[in-house]
């Protein structure tokens, strides 16, 4: 049984930084694309950035130049950097997960995704 556990949320200025993380375990097939959604109120899910077994990423634009996404295979670890915060970036992030690839830089939707972790939550005040 997958499981995905995210880390790192919490409440921020305008302008600042947070760093979140997704430990992953419990698979014998290797993840190759992993992705982070967010939800805010009263809003559907949305794809924020997605990273390939390669290192290949994508961005949804509104975070482009903002936000980096990375992953550690080694420790089996989803990391998202988040700088110059917005108040529009609060919202309940969600790292997921596929055992295929990313199969481009097409970003790919939630369906794609069988694995999902529980959420962090991220306030951005003004």
């Amino acid at each position: 049984q997958v499981q995905m556990v995210e880390s790192g949320g919490g409440s921020v200025q305008a302008g600042g930084s947070l760093r979140l993380s997704c430990a992953a375990s419990g698979y014998r097939i290797s993840i190759n694309c992993m992705a982070w959604f967010r939800q805010a109120p009263g809003k559907d899910r949305e794809g924020v950035a997605q990273i390939d077994s390669d290192g290949s990423t994508t961005y949804t634009e509104s975070v482009k130049g903002r936000f980096t996404i990375s992953r550690d295979n080694a420790k089996n670890t989803l990391y998202l950097q988040m700088n110059s915060l917005k108040p529009e970036d609060t919202a309940m992030y969600y790292c997921a997960a596929n055992h295929r690839g990313c199969g481009g830089s097409i970003p790919r939707s939630r369906d794609y995704f069988p694995y999902w972790g529980q959420g962090t939550q991220v306030t951005v005040s003004a």
